[in-house]
Protein backbone atom coordinates (compact mmCIF):
# COMPACT_ATOMS: atom_id res chain seq x y z
CA UNK A 1 0.00 0.00 0.00
CA UNK A 2 1.10 3.54 -0.66
CA UNK A 3 1.69 5.93 2.27
CA UNK A 4 -1.25 8.13 1.22
CA UNK A 5 -3.64 5.18 1.35
CA UNK A 6 -2.50 4.18 4.85
CA UNK A 7 -2.86 7.78 6.04
CA UNK A 8 -6.40 8.09 4.67
CA UNK A 9 -7.38 4.75 6.26
CA UNK A 10 -6.11 6.03 9.62
CA UNK A 11 -8.20 9.22 9.34
CA UNK A 12 -11.26 7.29 8.19
CA UNK A 13 -11.15 4.25 10.46
CA UNK A 14 -8.90 5.35 13.35
CA UNK A 15 -11.73 6.61 15.62
CA UNK A 16 -13.81 3.50 14.91
CA UNK A 17 -10.89 1.22 15.80
CA UNK A 18 -10.32 3.16 19.01
CA UNK A 19 -13.97 2.78 20.06
CA UNK A 20 -13.98 -0.94 19.22
CA UNK A 21 -10.78 -1.42 21.22
CA UNK A 22 -12.27 0.32 24.26
CA UNK A 23 -15.47 -1.73 24.02
CA UNK A 24 -13.47 -4.97 24.17
CA UNK A 25 -12.50 -4.20 27.77
CA UNK A 26 -9.78 -5.80 29.82
CA UNK A 27 -9.20 -9.54 29.91
CA UNK A 28 -10.53 -11.21 33.04
CA UNK A 29 -8.19 -13.59 34.85
CA UNK A 30 -9.63 -16.99 35.65
CA UNK A 31 -9.71 -17.96 39.32
CA UNK A 32 -7.75 -21.16 40.00
CA UNK A 33 -7.31 -23.64 42.80
CA UNK A 34 -4.06 -25.38 43.75
CA UNK A 35 -4.37 -29.15 43.94
CA UNK A 36 -2.31 -31.46 46.15
CA UNK A 37 -1.09 -33.34 43.07
CA UNK A 38 -1.94 -34.51 39.60
CA UNK A 39 -2.04 -37.37 37.11
CA UNK A 40 0.66 -37.42 34.44
CA UNK A 41 0.92 -39.65 31.40
CA UNK A 42 4.20 -40.85 29.97
CA UNK A 43 4.66 -42.37 26.52
CA UNK A 44 7.67 -44.51 25.69
CA UNK A 45 7.98 -43.76 21.97
CA UNK A 46 10.16 -46.84 21.41
CA UNK A 47 7.72 -49.41 22.79
CA UNK A 48 4.49 -47.43 22.39
CA UNK A 49 3.65 -48.14 26.03
CA UNK A 50 1.84 -45.43 28.02
CA UNK A 51 1.77 -45.16 31.81
CA UNK A 52 -0.44 -42.95 33.96
CA UNK A 53 0.89 -42.08 37.38
CA UNK A 54 -0.30 -39.94 40.25
CA UNK A 55 2.24 -37.49 41.66
CA UNK A 56 1.93 -35.33 44.79
CA UNK A 57 3.21 -31.75 44.63
CA UNK A 58 6.92 -31.78 45.44
CA UNK A 59 7.25 -35.53 44.87
CA UNK A 60 10.01 -36.90 42.64
CA UNK A 61 8.89 -39.62 40.24
CA UNK A 62 10.94 -41.70 37.81
CA UNK A 63 9.90 -42.84 34.34
CA UNK A 64 12.64 -44.77 32.56
CA UNK A 65 15.67 -42.48 32.63
CA UNK A 66 13.59 -39.38 33.41
CA UNK A 67 13.20 -37.82 36.83
CA UNK A 68 10.01 -35.73 37.13
CA UNK A 69 9.08 -33.25 39.85
CA UNK A 70 5.61 -31.71 39.92
CA UNK A 71 5.87 -28.38 41.73
CA UNK A 72 2.20 -27.36 41.37
CA UNK A 73 -1.03 -28.46 39.76
CA UNK A 74 -3.84 -25.95 39.22
CA UNK A 75 -7.38 -26.15 37.87
CA UNK A 76 -10.28 -23.69 37.40
CA UNK A 77 -11.88 -22.85 40.77
CA UNK A 78 -14.99 -24.94 41.36
CA UNK A 79 -14.23 -27.21 38.39
CA UNK A 80 -11.71 -29.94 39.30
CA UNK A 81 -12.35 -31.74 36.01
CA UNK A 82 -11.59 -28.52 34.10
CA UNK A 83 -8.41 -27.72 32.23
CA UNK A 84 -5.45 -28.61 34.45
CA UNK A 85 -2.01 -27.13 34.20
CA UNK A 86 1.09 -28.22 36.06
CA UNK A 87 4.51 -26.75 36.85
CA UNK A 88 7.01 -29.52 36.12
CA UNK A 89 10.76 -29.99 36.19
CA UNK A 90 12.07 -32.93 34.17
CA UNK A 91 15.67 -34.07 34.07
CA UNK A 92 17.49 -37.12 32.79
CA UNK A 93 19.26 -39.28 35.36
CA UNK A 94 23.03 -39.10 34.94
CA UNK A 95 22.93 -35.89 32.88
CA UNK A 96 23.33 -32.29 34.00
CA UNK A 97 20.59 -29.70 33.62
CA UNK A 98 16.86 -29.78 33.08
CA UNK A 99 15.19 -31.12 29.94
CA UNK A 100 12.00 -29.23 30.80
CA UNK A 101 11.06 -26.59 33.34
CA UNK A 102 7.72 -24.84 33.03
CA UNK A 103 3.96 -25.20 32.82
CA UNK A 104 2.21 -27.96 30.85
CA UNK A 105 -1.44 -27.50 29.92
CA UNK A 106 -3.76 -30.52 29.74
CA UNK A 107 -5.88 -29.17 26.88
CA UNK A 108 -2.87 -28.16 24.77
CA UNK A 109 0.12 -30.40 25.56
CA UNK A 110 2.02 -29.34 22.42
CA UNK A 111 2.06 -25.67 23.50
CA UNK A 112 4.71 -26.38 26.14
CA UNK A 113 6.14 -29.83 25.58
CA UNK A 114 9.05 -31.96 26.69
CA UNK A 115 11.57 -32.37 23.86
CA UNK A 116 12.98 -35.89 24.27
CA UNK A 117 13.89 -38.57 21.76
CA UNK A 118 12.29 -41.42 23.69
CA UNK A 119 9.66 -40.05 26.07
CA UNK A 120 6.64 -37.76 25.98
CA UNK A 121 5.16 -36.58 29.28
CA UNK A 122 1.99 -34.53 29.76
CA UNK A 123 -0.52 -33.55 32.44
CA UNK A 124 -3.94 -35.29 32.40
CA UNK A 125 -5.69 -33.76 35.42
CA UNK A 126 -5.18 -32.48 38.93
CA UNK A 127 -6.13 -34.58 41.95
CA UNK A 128 -8.30 -33.13 44.67
CA UNK A 129 -7.56 -35.51 47.55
Amino acid sequence: MEPGVISSLGRCCGPLLLVLGLMAGPAVAQQVTNAPGGVLRALDKTSGHTTDFEVRAGQVFRVGSLQIVMNECRYPAGNPSGNAYAALEISEIGKDGLLFSGWMIASAPAVSALEHARYDVWIIRCTTS
